[in-house]
């Protein structure tokens, strides 16, 4: 069963939580270098557990990373991963703590060569989902196949985020997102 097709037999208030991202952001393109790398943070967070979770959880993240600012989280310290590894209201697991920090600052150096992350992202597009993986496994911390696969679903490099039927492909479509380009 598809997200676009799920969401409709859930019941509420899960409904109202799923909708609200499958509406406004799932598949749609990302232009901001942060939101982007807090695309992949909650991507690599949900890895072993629910998407609910994550949503459930956004609003933590983004009080516990600086709002995703790439600079703060590139600079946090020993303190601010046991920081992070206490609070609560995340996903408490040091190889994801440590995959963050590490992400910033590979985004950072990425930003340093390419001009930003999505330009980065530009610069290797188009490739299969196979090659997108080889190419974050050599870049960045844990990025498998399914995470790599949902973060770029989700910022409208790959398709598949939405049916062909559902009225949310039809807005996307409209924003031309990188999987209908073609080079």
């Amino acid at each position: 069963m598809s997200y676009c097709t799920a969401i409709e037999n859930m019941p509420e208030p899960r409904k109202t939580l799923h909708k609200n991202y499958h509406d406004n952001l799932y598949g749609f393109p990302i232009h901001d270098d942060n939101e982007l790398f807090c695309r992949l943070v909650l991507e690599i967070n949900q890895a072993g557990l629910s998407w609910e979770t994550i949503l459930k959880k956004e609003a933590t993240f983004r009080s516990a990373y600086d709002n995703f600012d790439l600079n703060k989280v590139a600079n946090y310290t020993e303190a601010d991963r046991e920081r992070l590894l206490s609070d609560a209201g995340i996903i408490r697991n040091k190889l994801k703590v440590n995959a963050a920090i590490e992400n910033a600052k590979t985004i950072l150096l990425l930003q340093k060569e390419h001009g930003s992350f999505e330009k980065w992202l530009e610069h290797h597009h188009p490739k299969t989902k196979e090659e997108w993986v080889k190419l974050f496994k050599k870049t960045f911390k844990f990025t498998g196949g399914e995470i790599v696969n949902e973060f770029l679903m989700s910022i409208g490099y790959l398709p598949g985020a939405h049916d062909a039927n559902c009225k949310i492909q039809a807005a996307i479509s409209k924003e031309k997102p990188m999987w209908m380009h073609k080079r």
